[in-house]
């Protein structure tokens, strides 16, 4: 990949492999989300989204941590950036504002790719609202995380307390925002935040790895129907996700990468899809 960001790295390992990293890379500040950040990350998984190289995406942090959160110099600016002469125009620039933020995490579930947040180290406030939009969450043992915002007199806004009732359940999610305490890997395993937690960073990135290889091997058109299917019926009723589903396969079930699935089973062969 080309682009260059101030606040990204795109990482392809392997030229053969269709596995693509996306690294959040500010070290020196522990990762925290900059403006250049909610600019360049949705134009990087559009970039990745529209590549035929890429078949799934590893998120992941330089340096010691995943996210330590939105910088406090961005929260700063926005205080004083979005203040105008009456309280009703405050009040609309900063609504503004906020769908900016937002649209740069939603821009995950958006992605067609799957991403699979790889986590290290710190994962707080904001950090937590990008793994929550993450199609696969895995981390290390002692990687730490914190819904954090109430500790800045703020009120999440970026997803967390919208995605993490459904993976945590709402009890748990109550709790943790409520008291934006501290936990960890293993507590986030039991939580089911994340789904599987590695001993070490090493051992985090080989295991994830050996994960998405085997994704980026099936189909793509099955991949990328699965995720937009799960994602759409998470708010739709029994009947109405499976009318949805109906409608996506008579779209692309009859596909020649269904042809290609069969003819390996019976020629007991690994299938080899054309890239999407």
């Amino acid at each position: 990949m080309e682009e260059n960001y101030k606040s990204l790295k795109i990482k392809q390992k392997s030229p053969d492999s269709r596995v693509f990293y996306l690294f959040i890379d500010r070290p020196s500040r522990g990762n925290s989300l900059s403006r250049d950040f909610f600019t360049e990350f949705p134009a990087a998984l559009s970039s990745l989204d529209q590549n035929p190289e890429a078949g799934v995406i590893i998120l992941s942090g330089v340096g010691n941590h995943f996210c330590t959160g939105i910088d406090l110099q961005l929260l700063n600016s926005l205080s004083q950036e979005t203040r105008a002469a009456d309280t009703g125009r405050t009040g609309e620039k900063l609504r503004r504002e906020i769908k900016f933020l937002q649209r740069a995490v939603t821009a995950i579930e958006e992605c067609r790719k799957p991403v699979i947040a790889a986590v290290h180290g710190a994962c707080l406030g904001g950090g937590v609202d990008i793994i929550t939009a993450c199609d696969v969450r895995y981390s290390t043992e002692n990687a730490f995380f914190s819904v954090k915002e109430v500790d800045l007199a703020i009120t999440a806004d970026l997803g967390s307390l919208q995605r993490l009732p459904g993976i945590v359940g709402f009890g748990n999610a109550m709790e943790l925002a409520l008291t934006a305490r501290r936990f960890s890997g293993l507590e986030a395993k039991d939580l089911g935040l994340v789904t599987r937690v590695f001993s070490t960073k090493e051992a985090l990135e080989k295991g994830v790895a050996e994960i998405a290889e085997g994704i980026a091997a099936k189909s793509p058109l099955a991949v990328t129907g699965t995720k937009r299917v799960l994602i759409q019926s998470r708010d739709l009723r029994l009947d109405q996700g499976l009318d949805y589903v109906a409608t996506w396969n008579s779209g692309v079930l009859l596909s020649d990468d269904l042809t290609e699935a069969i003819s390996a089973q019976h020629q007991k062969r690994k299938p080899l899809y054309a890239k999407l």
